[in-house]
Formats: C-alpha cells, sequence, structure tokens
C-alpha cells in the first residue's frame, strides 16, 4: 500500500488509476484532484 502524499489515505498501487511519477518516483493518488493538487506543486508533497 502506498500514502497519497496530498491527503494521507492508503492507496493500493495495483489498482490505484491515479499516478504521477516525479524525480524518478511514482507517486500515488486517490482521486483526481489529489494528482492535481500534486502536479501544481509536487514539491510542498515530496518529504525529504
Amino acid at each position: 500500500m502506498a500514502v497519497d502524499p496530498v491527503c494521507g489515505m492508503k492507496v493500493d498501487e495495483r489498482s490505484s488509476k491515479f499516478a504521477y511519477t516525479y524525480q524518478g518516483v511514482t507517486y500515488y493518488f486517490c482521486r483526481q484532484q489529489c494528482l492535481d493538487q500534486f502536479r501544481r506543486d509536487p514539491v510542498k508533497y515530496v518529504k525529504r
């Protein structure tokens, strides 16, 4: 299970319809709105 970096919800990588690769790491999202929010400002959500 992955964790949606925007809302914190658990997401199954195998069945998620929403994924985005940023700097070589694939992130999974629970819904389109979370993906869109991440795309606008990924640095805000990426853990360092």
